[in-house]
């Protein structure tokens, strides 16, 4: 064994490595790898950088040593005589190598120069630094979603830098609490959200603003939050300022609004505290939606609730009094009731309302009128009570109609007869301006097509199946597009909006590919059964696993296909707990038993 010339003696080297190790709070062998891997780069500098060159430090003696690595090859194959051995070559040296074995030889210790001690504390510093920085990501990555405590180290335009041990967060400017001023040394505690893996080391965001911030702080001081007895679904803030937190109490005989107030207002003003006085709303949350975006507009008082689920959005309406109490300062409050229920909140004052209301029933009312041939009177009967459209008029069952106060059935006759002569000759004027459109008559084929839709169609130059074909359900329905202010807005489809819903427009342009050849009908069936499949999915509360087993068809999988048998949500819910409903009742007595039970 021969011993690298170096400054320190053996002992000390060891010594050195613990003491890095130790200091950075990492391993000690990854310091003793990098002492290796320094001495190997100076004996490449002083032996040639051609040269495998290997050195190797004995963890419990300090003793170094230093080889020259050969591989063997075929004669043949030798490329790089640096690095590699001839077979005949090596078998003169040992006659026990083969191809794929390695010579070491020793090499004669040297003193390092200060130009490769420079470079061997560079090698030696640099692999200490990344080895702190993976375990600082390593350490803090599981750490997502906690609430941490640091000291502020400096504050450098508006970013607070947080000393956090044996690592150091930042609380960037928008993830602070505005008008929140802070100073070096002063204790700070953080949501860390986000651990990244940066060239210059990890970098670990930490936010005061963030909604679960306030969500752990609840947990930590209201005991019932900790344990899962009261559950918050949902939280949103305007950091500083205000803030909404919807609660909900699995266990009936606690009050979740009181359990987060606490007694005299101790637990909520606790988490006050901590947020720089930021007011909080606490709202009792509901599994009915609308109940939930009532509850989430307080203090303001609802009058009316409309909401349009494939859209997202619900509009409501409030007394004009209570108007500005539901919008808030600067729509602080909307925008929070919004954020906290997942809803898009349109707010509209009950005299708008009633003005919408009215135009829509004078409008009803000239339309009854021109199309029946009624006087106002009548007219205004009929949109009051409901009627929408001269379609509803036409084939409404006559025994239902004849429920309207002062109308006998000759009278729903005449009326019915006179609305539906009316969408006779509409009919006959839409399909003359469809042909004068352009639009073929293959097109008035496809299922759900009306005269005055292949009008719209040939309005928009869409004249074939094929060009049905090639359309896509935004270009039916409409979307939502930003504008130069980045808000949503919505862009009009060649229907109007809430015509046809975004899966039935998906369903007709799909029979239009069928017809036009596009696509097999095996394709069509499938989509209509994935479509059933969610409608049934939806009605039950299935889980997505049980999802997927209705959509592939493996409810009622078994029985015979010569059996007609109706399977009831029953069944499904049954089969998908891995029971047989039948067979359980049988066991049980039957029906009669079940009621019993």
């Amino acid at each position: 064994m021969s011993t690298v010339g170096v400054s320190a003696n053996r002992m000390e080297i060891m010594q050195i490595a613990k003491a890095v190790a130790e200091e950075k709070s990492i391993d000690k062998a990854i310091v003793i790898e990098a002492m290796e891997e320094a001495i190997e780069k100076a004996a490449k500098s002083r032996y040639g950088q051609e040269h495998d060159i290997r050195a190797h430090i004995d963890v419990e003696t300090g003793e170094q040593t230093l080889w020259r690595i050969q591989t063997v090859v075929a004669d043949a194959d030798l490329e790089d005589p640096a690095i590699e051995l001839a077979l005949s070559d090596a078998k003169k040296i040992d006659s026990d190598l083969e191809i794929g074995g390695e010579l070491k030889e020793e090499l004669p210790p040297f003193d390092f120069g200060r130009v490769a001690a420079q470079t061997a504390k560079q090698v030696i510093m640099q692999k200490v630094r990344d080895a702190e920085r993976d375990r600082q990501f390593n350490e803090y990555k599981d750490r997502e979603g906690e609430v941490i405590n640091g000291i502020v180290k400096r504050v450098e335009y508006g970013h607070v830098i947080v000393d956090l041990g044996r690592a150091e967060g930042i609380i960037r400017r928008n993830d602070g609490i505005p008008r929140e001023n802070f100073q070096p040394n002063d204790r700070v505690r953080a949501y860390l959200y986000k651990v990244s893996r940066e060239i210059k080391g990890p970098q670990i965001f930490l936010s005061r603003a963030h909604p679960d911030f306030m969500i752990k702080l609840f947990a930590a001081e209201v005991p019932e939050v900790y344990e899962g007895v009261i559950e918050i679904k949902s939280c949103a803030r305007d950091a500083g300022s205000r803030a909404k937190i919807g609660v909900i109490s699995n266990d009936s005989s606690i009050d979740p609004v009181g359990a987060c107030v606490g007694m005299r207002g101790a637990r909520v003003q606790a988490v006050v505290g901590e947020l720089a006085g930021e007011k909080i709303d606490i709202i009792p949350w509901n599994y009915d939606d609308a109940t939930f975006i009532v509850n989430a507009l307080q203090p303001a008082e609802v009058s009316k609730v409309v909401m349009d689920e494939e859209e997202h959005r619900v509009e409501v309406v409030v007394a004009d009094d209570q108007f500005p109490l539901a919008i808030g300062r600067r729509g602080q409050n909307v925008r929070l009731a919004s954020q906290l229920t997942g809803w898009q909140i349109d707010l509209v004052t009950e005299t708008d309302d009633s003005e919408r209301y009215q135009l829509d029933f004078q409008r009803r009312t000239d339309l009854f009128i021109a199309a029946i041939d009624a006087d106002e009177t009548l007219a205004q009967l009929l949109a009051s009570e409901g009627f929408e459209s001269v379609e509803d008029i036409a084939y409404i069952a006559p025994e239902d109609f004849m429920q309207i106060q002062g109308f006998d059935e000759d009278i729903a006759a005449e009326i019915q007869e006179r609305a539906r002569e009316y969408l006779e000759k509409l009919a006959e004027e839409l399909n003359a301006k469809r042909l004068e459109l352009g639009v073929e008559d293959a097109v008035m084929d496809l299922d759900g097509m009306t005269p005055s839709f292949a009008v719209k169609l040939g309005e928009n130059d869409i004249q074939t199946v094929d060009d049905v074909a090639g359309l896509v359900p935004d270009d039916l329905t409409g979307w939502r597009e930003n504008n130069k202010e980045g808000k949503p807005v919505w862009q009009d489809g060649i229907l109007k909006k809430g015509e046809m819903r975004k899966d039935d427009a998906q369903l007709f342009i799909m029979k239009a590919r069928v017809l036009a050849g596009w696509i097999e009908p095996e394709a069509l069936e499938a989509l209509e059964a994935e479509m059933a499949a969610e409608v049934v999915a939806e009605e039950m509360d299935l889980t997505e696993e049980e999802r997927a087993l209705l959509a592939l068809g493996e409810l009622g999988k078994g029985r015979s296909a010569d059996e007609e048998i109706e399977i009831s949500d029953e069944d499904i819910m049954a089969e998908l707990e891995g029971i047989d409903l039948d067979e359980e009742l049988l066991a049980g007595g039957g029906d009669d038993a079940a009621d019993r039970e």
